[in-house]
C-alpha cells in the first residue's frame, strides 16, 4: 500500500542541475503526476515535447501548477486527463536564455603564405564570440534526441576546431597586408562570423558575435615590423640616423669600453644630436633665405666700393674709433673708404 501511494506522489518539474556555462539540461523524468508543480527561473525557458514534436514552451518565470497551468495550453495534450494510477508522458527541455561569451585563441601558430617566407608568416590570433540558442525546432531534432545536456565547452570545442581554416581563408582574400592584419581586424572578423553561423544553424543556434582582438606576430617579425614602421614615418636616411641616435641616448649603448658609461653616452648623443639639429636649422634657412640675402648684399658692396663722402662710417671698422669724415681713420689709419 505504501508503495502505491508513493508511485503517486507529485513530481516538481525544474531544472535541477543548473549551471551557467550549461545550454540546456533534459529532465529525466518522463512520467509527470497529478498535482506537480513546474518551475521556471529567470534566464531559462522550458518546453514541453513529446517524441520529438513541441507540445509548449513557456518562457515566464514562476511556479506553475502542471494540470491546471501547463495542460491546458500544450498543443496535443489539452484533453489529458490524469488517470488514478498513471501520469502523463511528455518530455521537458530547459534551455538558458542568454548569449554566452566565449575566448578563444589558435593552438598553434597559423603559417600564411607571404613574400620571402618560403615557410609562411607564422601569426597566432585571440579574441572572444558570442551566440544563443534560437531555434528550438532544430534543437530537440539534432542535438536532444542524442543529449541529456550540452555544455558551452561543447561549443568552443567545434568553433575552435575549424577557426585555423577560417582565418587562412579570410586573411588570405584581396591581398590583406600580412603585415598588419589588425587593420582589417574587423572585415576579417565578419567573414568568419558568417561562416561559423552556417556551421551551427543546423543545431538551432547562431554566433551573434565573432570578435579578433589581436594577431601576434613572432618576436623577430615585430621588430621588423616596427623598424619598417619607422622608416616610413621618418621618411629619410638622415632623420633616420637621428632616431638611431636617439634611441643610443635612451639605451646607454654607446658607453665607453665594456659597454658601460651609459651616462657620457648619453651625454654625447644629446650633444650630437643638438649640434645636427642646429646645422639643420641653419641650412634651413640658408636655402629659404640665401637668395634674398644675396642679392640685397651686392648693392652695399658696390655702394661701399665707389666711394664718397657718403660712403664713411661713423666708426673705424678697425679699431672702433669715430670717424671725422677723411679717407683714413685718425687713430689707426685704417682706410674707410
Amino acid at each position: 500500500m505504501m508503495s502505491f501511494f508513493k508511485g503517486q506522489l507529485a513530481n516538481v518539474v525544474e531544472w535541477d542541475e543548473f549551471r551557467e556555462d550549461m545550454i540546456f539540461w533534459k529532465w529525466h523524468n518522463n512520467e509527470i503526476k497529478k498535482g506537480s508543480k513546474l518551475i521556471i527561473r529567470p534566464g531559462q525557458d522550458a518546453i514541453f515535447y513529446n517524441q520529438g514534436r513541441i507540445e509548449g514552451i513557456f518562457e515566464k518565470e514562476g511556479d506553475y501548477d502542471v494540470d491546471s497551468d501547463i495542460i491546458p495550453f500544450l498543443s496535443t495534450l489539452k484533453g489529458f486527463k490524469f488517470g488514478f494510477n498513471s501520469g502523463m508522458r511528455v518530455e521537458v527541455l530547459f534551455v538558458n536564455t542568454k548569449e554566452f561569451t566565449v575566448k578563444w585563441g589558435t593552438k598553434s601558430a597559423i603559417h600564411l603564405p607571404a613574400p620571402g617566407l618560403p615557410g609562411g608568416l607564422p601569426i597566432r590570433a585571440n579574441g572572444t564570440f558570442n551566440f544563443k540558442v534560437n531555434d528550438y525546432v532544430s534543437l530537440i531534432d539534432k542535438i536532444v534526441g542524442v543529449r541529456n545536456s550540452y555544455l558551452v565547452e561543447d561549443i568552443k570545442i567545434r568553433i575552435t576546431a575549424v577557426l585555423d581554416q577560417l582565418l587562412m581563408k579570410w586573411i588570405g582574400r584581396e591581398g590583406k597586408d600580412m603585415f598588419n592584419l589588425q587593420m582589417n581586424a574587423d572585415e576579417i572578423a565578419a567573414g568568419i562570423k558568417q561562416d561559423l553561423d552556417m556551421q551551427l544553424v543546423d543545431d538551432g543556434m547562431t554566433i551573434t558575435r565573432f570578435h579578433i582582438m589581436s594577431f601576434n606576430y613572432p618576436k623577430e617579425i615585430q621588430d621588423m615590423i616596427k623598424k619598417s614602421a619607422s622608416h616610413g614615418m621618418i621618411g629619410d636616411v638622415k632623420k633616420y640616423q637621428q632616431v638611431e641616435l636617439t634611441d643610443a641616448m635612451a639605451s646607454g649603448k654607446m658607453g665607453g669600453e665594456g659597454g658601460s658609461g651609459s651616462g657620457t653616452a648619453s651625454e654625447m648623443a644629446g650633444m650630437m644630436m643638438g649640434m645636427n639639429v642646429a646645422k639643420e636649422m641653419m641650412e634651413s634657412m640658408r636655402d629659404s633665405g640665401g637668395e634674398t640675402s644675396k642679392g640685397q648684399s651686392e648693392p652695399q658692396n658696390q655702394q661701399a666700393s665707389s666711394g664718397g663722402q657718403g660712403n664713411i662710417p661713423n666708426f673705424c671698422p678697425n679699431c672702433g674709433t669715430k670717424t671725422s669724415g677723411g679717407n683714413f681713420c685718425s687713430n689707426c689709419g685704417h682706410k674707410l673708404v
